[in-house]
């Protein structure tokens, strides 16, 4: 699967590469974090030291970082060996220093000593001033001597945290590494094939080419380790071929320019750069993009998982404004947004009006595993096809409502907070839960059995609690029952099953599982009635009972019953009610039963949810048809 994730990834930066407004590395380089500016004069004097910053909003605050995002020259990624970047290093490579605690004490002097080698081997065949200055300070600075400098001494402390540094020449706007004439030599020495280089068949393009050793760290995935993680990469014997012992990127070979494609879109597709942005499904980043430079494939996708960024605001308003520059596609996305918040059906033909129904589009889940990237899941198909299953999944969901403001179509957060308790320190889902469920919408398949059992397990152990806001069988939990039935089943021809999946309630039915579920609702509606104040209902002691065994609740229920129905002034239509139910389960003939599966129990479930849902129903029309009455009085 790893190959196809590359092979996508590769297609994908050939794309961008080829729209001047994308913002992608192009080969060579590398977007990085920068902290602080080195001013020279030509002679190599350091005149100044310039901190960067820059701000981010998250939620309603506005926070200062302490660096900028620049495109530099491409650094490599770093073992234990000391190895230098090209014009753009840490503090340690650059000025010589660190407050790290390292084995060797000469660290931070042997990095800068291979800081000065590199680039002024480098430098030294580019005629220009930059270089010139760049390599006049190198052969002139002392690191030893480095807290000597007023222009360091002022920013010791944070310069000691390492982080990047970038020259620019004084009384120049741009940094040396934006000099023309040194791109055109990075980039000319780039294309220049190593005499050292192994060569071999690409597993990703299927070329022979230098293959890249090690390949680029893959940077912006929460919880990763902060150097970054690996997506492919070898560190022990168990995961190496026979014959390529240590030899890391040899085991799988994948030439250097689509290791360095593949990971510069991946750190892209992460990045807040990226106008379709990231979201999160417990710990895996989801990032998703179809095989065209059109936006709107994405943005269709984003607002069909009703992905809401209003606490990731991007951090510049350079950035806003690279999200929202394509005007057609901010109008497409505000229309799908509008439809599903108003419910209103959703038909695939309708939103990819324009587009091409067979692009490829792909979606691709992220966890984090200290240094290394795991993949929760991948897929791919064509736009039409993603469309229909997602919309699929919101219409297996569809249910009656309890409350006119509850959502008609549920996000997926809301689905995934059903399965952990509120009361709970760490409010999180299954990373693994959340990875399979997104798995079951993009395919079509049944949910996992592991999102029904949570939901269950949260049914019997929770009680209500309106200060807490924990309601025992919610719209939610109720959708979330009927959904995974009902994909269960549909491949299976059991009629009686089905007919029960319903969206409301189903008065016609004889299956007991279901009938159970609303007697339950009518007796307690029946208390409720009678004692209209009551703190604990039989619901909070004997719901759980009832539903998993009910031949050892149902009669005490009922007997209890009799008693509420003489208190009560709705008695004698509760009772009716109660005499139409048992007259369909039959128990004469069929007793109740002692013990119910765990799919009968769902669809007890469904059955209280449904009938309780209709009484809110009619009180709803009732009241209605009371005002209604009350106008018209008025009127006359």
């Amino acid at each position: 699967m790893t190959e196809m994730i590359l092979q996508a990834l590769t297609k994908y930066y050939d794309i961008l590469a080829k729209d001047a407004e994308s913002g992608i590395s192009l080969p060579g380089y590398c977007t990085t974090t920068v902290s602080f500016v080195l001013s020279i004069s030509e002679s190599g004097e350091l005149k100044d030291i310039v901190p960067l910053s820059s701000f981010e909003k998250k939620g309603k605050k506005t926070v200062e970082n302490p660096y900028i995002t620049l495109f530099v020259p491409a650094q490599i990624k770093r073992t234990n060996r000391i190895s230098a970047n090209f014009l753009c290093d840490s503090v340690a490579y650059v000025l010589g220093f660190t407050d790290k605690n390292m084995k060797d004490p000469n660290y931070s002097i042997k990095c800068h000593k291979e800081f000065c080698d590199h680039n002024i081997h480098l430098l030294e065949n580019i005629p220009c001033k930059a270089a010139n200055a760049v390599i006049n300070f190198l052969q002139t600075y002392d690191p030893i001597h480095a807290k000597e400098y007023p222009q360091i001494d002022r920013y010791w402390t944070d310069l000691c945290a390492g982080r990047n540094i970038v020259f620019r020449l004084e009384g120049n706007s741009e940094y040396v590494h934006e000099d023309t004439q040194i791109r055109d030599y990075w980039e000319k020495i780039n294309e220049e094939e190593k005499d050292d280089v192994y060569r071999g068949q690409c597993l990703v393009t299927g070329k022979t080419s230098p293959i890249a050793i090690l390949h680029n760290s893959i940077m912006g995935l929460p919880g990763s380790n902060p150097t970054g993680a690996t997506l492919v990469g070898f560190n022990a014997d168990a995961y190496e071929s026979y014959g390529r012992h240590k030899q890391q990127g040899k085991n799988s070979p994948v030439s250097e320019r689509a290791a360095f494609a593949y990971t510069t879109v991946l750190n892209f597709l992460l990045s807040k750069k990226n106008p379709n942005r990231k979201f999160t499904v417990g710990d895996t980043s989801v990032v998703y993009w179809a095989e065209s430079p059109k936006r709107d494939y994405a943005n269709i996708f984003s607002s069909l998982f009703q992905i809401n960024w209003a606490d990731e605001q991007s951090e510049s308003d350079e950035i806003d404004e690279v999200s929202f520059q394509d005007k057609k596609a901010e109008q497409r996305l505000s229309e799908i947004g509008e439809k599903i918040t108003r419910g209103d059906n959703l038909d695939s033909n309708s939103l990819i009006a324009g587009l091409d129904p067979e692009t490829r589009f792909y979606i691709l889940g992220l966890a984090p595993n200290s240094a290394r990237a795991s993949i929760r899941f991948f897929h791919q198909d064509p736009f039409e096809k993603i469309v229909k299953k997602i919309i699929l999944h919101y219409e297996d969901l569809q249910i009656v409502k309890e409350f006119a403001d509850q959502p008609n179509w549920i996000p997926l957060y809301r689905l995934l907070g059903e399965t952990y308790s509120k009361k709970s320190s760490e409010k999180k889902s299954s990373p693994l839960l959340s990875g399979a469920v997104m798995s079951s919408i993009l395919n079509g398949t049944p949910y996992p059995a592991a999102l029904y059992y949570a939901i269950i397990n949260r049914i019997r152990a929770d009680v209500d609690d309106k200060s807490k806001n924990i309601q025992k069988i919610n719209y939610f939990r109720a959708a979330i029952v009927k959904a995974y039935l009902l994909r269960k089943y549909r491949s299976q021809k059991n009629l009686i099953i089905q007919e029960v999946l319903c969206m409301s309630l189903n008065q016609q039915t004889d299956y007991p599982a279901y009938l159970l579920g609303r007697l339950f609702a009518v007796l307690e509606k029946t208390q409720k009635d009678a004692i209209p104040n009551l703190n604990t209902t039989i619901k909070d002691r004997y719901f759980t009972t009832a539903c998993a065994s009910p031949a050892s609740v149902f009669p005490i229920l009922l007997r209890l019953s009799q008693h509420h129905i003489s208190k009560s002034d709705y008695g004698y239509w509760s009772e009716q009610l109660i005499q139409e139910i048992m007259s369909k389960l039959k128990i004469e003939e069929n007793a109740i039963p002692h013990h119910l599966s765990l799919d009968d129990q769902g669809i007890f479930i469904l059955g209280y949810y449904h009938q309780r849902a209709d009484f809110f129903e009619k009180k709803s029309d009732d009241s209605k048809q009371i005002e209604k009455i009350d106008n018209g009085d008025k009127n006359e």
